[in-house]
């Protein structure tokens, strides 16, 4: 059994909102950690049939980049949903959300 490690660091200005998120994992061809602006994180807590959720963006992300990554966050869910539960009629339908989503956020896919 072999177990890897995933960190984040979060630095927070005097108000508590994130200036900086940076995160590394041991498999990464890098030992230097990885600015993002944004990240999502949801865990099953299967005692309690409730996902846990920690959402956090740094003041540096803009809007368009917000409704890009929330796009890109949906269309991955799609595929994880197909993958996971072998469904490709209920991931297709999710896809076509993505689309709606991506047309009325005014992004391109």
């Amino acid at each position: 059994m072999s177990k890897k490690n995933i960190s984040i660091d979060v630095d927070l200005n005097d108000s508590n909102i994130p200036t900086s998120i940076e995160w590394k994992a041991d498999d990464l061809d890098s030992a230097d950690s990885i600015e993002c602006r944004a990240m999502i994180l949801s865990l099953w807590d299967h005692s309690k049939k409730d996902t846990l959720r920690l959402d956090l963006w740094t003041e540096k992300m803009t809007v368009d980049e917000m409704k890009i990554f929330f796009h890109q966050t949906l269309t991955s869910m799609a595929e994880t949903l197909e993958r996971s539960i072998a469904d490709e009629r209920i991931a297709g339908d999710m896809r076509d959300f993505c689309a709606h989503f991506a047309e009325k956020m005014e992004i391109s896919e």
